[in-house]
């Protein structure tokens, strides 16, 4: 089983319409896809295939910790271990939780010398599953108004992971969200290979570049996809991908544009191999 992330350094350069185009063609050539939407805060591989969240799979919940007063001795070990700074701490106070900041990690409840931080588990999420003819479409929705949503897109993967070897899948996309904060790194770990779809503008090559190291960081190998690619300036795309692959240059297309306005993506006639 094949394990791809389609990513980005920067929205609104496709992303989301190259995740869908490359489990139709997978379809097409006999595969089982799954295609996860990973984007948690603003799902929309659902919209651009015409359906709506209505089989609701799984609930996600998180572990946030919660201080027990007469336990804690203000000793800081808790503050001090936070590599979110989740927890503030004034000299001689009891630590304060800042539930935004938190990833539910772990680690302050399991440092604290005298026990004195119990756990409290909230709802962060939910998981949807969608099937389109030979396609599973998992996706996830976060929380609305939460910060931290690494933990989400965790969960997600570990839903897709095992609807994957259930269904003996061959493929799985993983559609991440934009940027490289956590909930990218989340959905990127683990993955054979990233598709980094880029646009050929100043603003797409600037985020490529950041996305590119990140996965070099995470040991992810990337190719990189670049869309509109008869729109701009391809040159200086080919400037930041000399070590990398060009998997694909996909030219505007104003069928792939009435497709995706009408949500009619997997309907896409004429769409060519990859």
């Amino acid at each position: 089983m094949k394990k791809i992330a389609i990513t980005g350094g920067k929205g609104g350069t496709g992303k989301s319409t190259v995740a869908i185009l490359s489990a139709v063609d997978l379809i097409k050539k006999g595969k089982k896809v799954i295609l996860c939407d990973c984007d948690v805060e603003c799902p929309n591989d659902y919209l651009l295939l015409g359906q709506k969240l209505e089989k609701k799979v799984e609930k996600i919940y998180a572990e946030f910790p919660e201080l027990i007063k007469k336990k804690c001795t203000k000793c800081g070990m808790c503050s001090k271990s936070c590599q979110e700074n989740a927890i503030f701490q004034a000299p001689n106070q009891y630590p304060i939780f800042i539930k935004d900041l938190c990833s539910g990690c772990g680690v302050c409840w399991n440092v604290c010398p005298f026990g004195a931080i119990k756990t409290k588990k909230e709802k962060v999420g939910e998981i949807y599953l969608n099937k389109i003819k030979n396609l599973s479409l998992i996706t996830g929705v976060a929380k609305p108004g939460l910060e931290e949503t690494g933990p989400v897109v965790t969960k997600l993967k570990e839903y897709a992971l095992n609807l994957a070897k259930k269904i003996k899948a061959d493929v799985i996309l993983f559609d991440t969200a934009a940027g490289t904060h956590c909930p990218v790194i989340s959905a990127l770990l683990d993955c054979d290979l990233a598709y980094c779809v880029t646009e050929p503008t100043p603003m797409g090559a600037y985020d490529l570049k950041l996305i590119l190291d990140l996965c070099q960081k995470l040991k992810v190998k990337a190719e990189i996809i670049i869309n509109q690619a008869n729109l701009g300036n391809k040159k200086i795309i080919y400037k930041i991908a000399k070590k990398y692959k060009i998997r694909k240059e996909i030219p505007h297309s104003q069928d792939i544009v009435e497709a995706y306005s009408k949500g009619e993506l997997f309907y896409l006639k004429n769409y060519g191999q990859r």
